[in-house]
């Protein structure tokens, strides 16, 4: 079984077709998108869910069409309360699927997705939880927010807040267990601390402690990740193991180049390919 891997898009319509029309023209069975899929610009309330109805819709489509599969979930620059619309979109078509905290088996392989990060200076909080209980806060760029259908909630504390949320290490822990973690593929937002995978610019590594432990425990036979898209280009590394399991982030190149990378489960082989599209 192949598939293609690709992750933080955001919204990027060419780098979507791109993706398409490679998943067709190197046969894979399907496209697994990591997280992050929507639009950045303007007003996000309104062009966020305008991007799911209009686009992705469209696009699902496409992928029924040519009977390939779409597994994904959105990330934290994605609003949450556009879930509900993204999953009533994927439930039209059979072959799109929404991972987010769930389990699909497609063939004989477990794909199971999470799309929470540990937290980050940055406002919105959606999606953010402390890695685990004892988890030190950084240095916050403002006060947090949190989206609602008026616009965003201002968080007096959002410290405080945090506290009483689920950890990263237990949203891991109240994902669908595995049938058979041999044949299991995790796809995880956010990527594991110690491995390299979650350089920064800055040089700074903010990968999750909880993320690594629990794949050094459940040992899949490999994990996706995304979120630092300057990853590989800051530390020169895609491809780490933890323990038996390969962990993959490819990262994500500027407008006018996408990153993805092609996967076959079956013999085990991992390529990773950056390159310049078409000018539309």
């Amino acid at each position: 079984m192949r598939i293609l891997y690709t992750t933080d898009l955001h919204g990027d319509k060419d780098k979507y077709w791109h993706v398409f029309e490679q998943a067709k023209t190197k046969k894979v069975d399907a496209v697994v998108n990591g997280g992050d899929m929507l639009t950045l610009e303007d007003d996000l309330h309104q062009t966020q869910r305008d991007f799911i109805r209009n686009f992705l819709e469209r696009y699902f489509g496409e992928y029924e069409k040519a009977g390939i599969f779409h597994l994904g979930f959105l990330g934290n620059d994605d609003l949450k309360i556009h879930d509900e619309c993204f999953d009533t979109v994927c439930t039209k078509y059979p072959h799109a699927v929404n991972l987010a905290q769930k389990s699909f088996t497609l063939e004989n392989y477990e794909f199971i997705g999470m799309n929470w990060v540990t937290d980050y200076p940055f406002r919105l909080k959606d999606r953010c939880r402390k890695d685990r209980k004892d988890y030190i806060f950084q240095r916050q760029l403002g006060s947090g927010l949190l989206s609602n259908e008026r616009g965003f909630q201002q968080i007096p504390n959002w410290f405080s807040l945090a506290s009483t949320l689920p950890t990263i290490e237990d949203e891991l822990n109240a994902l669908p267990k595995p049938k058979d973690s041999s044949h299991a593929v995790y796809v995880i937002h956010m990527p594991p601390a110690r491995v390299c995978l979650d350089v920064c610019w800055s040089g700074e590594r903010v990968g999750s402690e909880a993320i690594y432990s629990f794949i050094e425990r459940m040992q899949p036979m490999l994990s996706l990740h995304g979120h630092i898209h300057e990853s590989y280009n800051r530390g020169g590394i895609w491809k780490a193991t933890i323990g038996k399991t390969i962990s993959l982030q490819p990262g994500q190149a500027k407008t006018g180049t996408v990153t993805y990378a092609i996967i076959d489960l079956e013999h085990r082989t991992f390529e990773r390919i950056e390159e310049r599209m078409a000018e539309s």
